[in-house]
């Protein structure tokens, strides 16, 4: 059996305890050594095989799953955050597929969502915004399916950009396509990395800042209202709203 497995965004205890349990496992462990911190590869056990795919191309993966699975041993892809999301995981899957391997994926936290939390910001605010937008500035993979980053701006939602640090300038003046001057902006390097960094500012400053901190990569953006002050309040919690666990008081 191969194992994808989400290893978190970077602490190494983010990782879900199943995906742990299974990494303490593992015979073969091949983990994407550009983006997942080494630490992790603690929580393996002596004598275990480990590639780093940073260097690897798709073949070369796949042919080190093939020879661990040829030799009756457990095998661990371990990719940073969540492998659905910018994982490049379909196109392994395929080929484990076409070679009848068996395989699971097993989900981690990611970027995105640690992000959030370090600038403890709630993505779904009511009377704010109950949509979150996931993107990345068009780039060497190609045009952005779903729209433009300049497009996906104007429905005010809010929004995570992955992968796109490095065009910071770029991307504010597509956000502003949609979005006001005066728009929260977070970026964060390394969301729960010990060399984790937070930069907040708007729209109007926000490259500028970034520039000064010269961050242009492992950096999450997130843009919206949802990190401003005003919303309204839940009616999860209004002590007049009545569901199927509680009546309402008048």
């Amino acid at each position: 059996m191969v194992y994808f497995i989400g290893a978190g965004p970077g602490d190494i205890e983010l990782i879900t305890v199943k995906g742990m349990k299974l990494l303490q496992k593992a015979d073969v462990v091949i983990y994407t050594g550009s983006l997942v911190s080494g630490n992790i590869l603690d929580y393996c056990k002596e004598g275990v095989t480990i590639y780093n795919s940073a260097s690897m191309s798709l073949p070369e993966v796949i042919d080190a799953i093939q020879e661990g699975i040829d030799q009756g041993k457990m095998v661990v892809r371990l990719h940073t955050g969540d492998p659905s999301i910018y994982g490049a995981i379909r196109e392994q899957m395929d080929e484990l597929d076409k070679r009848g391997i068996d395989f699971e994926i097993i989900p981690g936290v990611s970027s995105f969502v640690a992000a959030a939390s370090r600038v403890k910001a709630e993505f779904t605010l009511p009377g704010v915004s109950q949509t979150i937008i996931i993107t990345r500035k068009e780039g060497r993979t190609g045009t952005s399916e779903g729209g433009k980053i300049s497009e996906l701006a104007k429905h005010r939602a809010s929004m995570a950009i992955f992968l796109s640090v490095q065009s910071i300038s770029q991307v504010v003046e597509e956000l502003l396509e949609g979005y006001d001057e005066n728009t929260p902006v977070a970026v964060v390097y390394k969301a729960t990395w010990p060399e984790e960094k937070i930069i907040r500012g708007t729209l109007k400053d926000i490259a500028e800042k970034v520039g000064t901190e010269k961050i242009d990569r492992h950096a999450q953006i997130l843009v919206g209202d949802f990190m401003g002050s005003q919303y309204e309040l839940s009616k999860l919690y209004d002590s007049s709203f009545s569901h199927m666990y509680r009546s309402g008081k008048e």
